[in-house]
């Protein structure tokens, strides 16, 4: 399957993308070489390797909950570019009327 500029602008307005001419040329070759790959690997006999179950982890390496000296609020707050009321100070992002 080639890689069409038609293509290439379809992807670029579902990411909200802005390209420019060059870039839309290069999209098109690094898009059909990334499908020219996956075409090879589809020719690749699989049919001996097991499938696998699950990738999970059984058991995560965690460490051991350790209490430790937090920083100092003035430490904490000193690179803040906005404080109130000896905490972070931010946007307010939802309208709560």
């Amino acid at each position: 399957m080639a890689i069409t500029e038609k293509d290439v602008l379809h992807v670029a307005k579902l990411a909200r993308l802005e390209l420019d001419e060059s870039e839309i040329v290069r999209l098109i070759k690094e898009l059909g070489n990334i499908l020219s790959y996956v075409e090879e690997l589809r020719q690749l006999d699989t049919s001996r390797i097991p499938e696998t179950a699950h990738v999970a982890v059984e058991a995560a390496p965690l460490r051991d909950d350790v209490i430790e000296p937090g920083l100092a609020p003035e430490t904490a707050l000193s690179e803040a570019p906005r404080k109130s009321g000896g905490g972070f100070a931010v946007p307010a992002f939802v309208d709560e009327g």
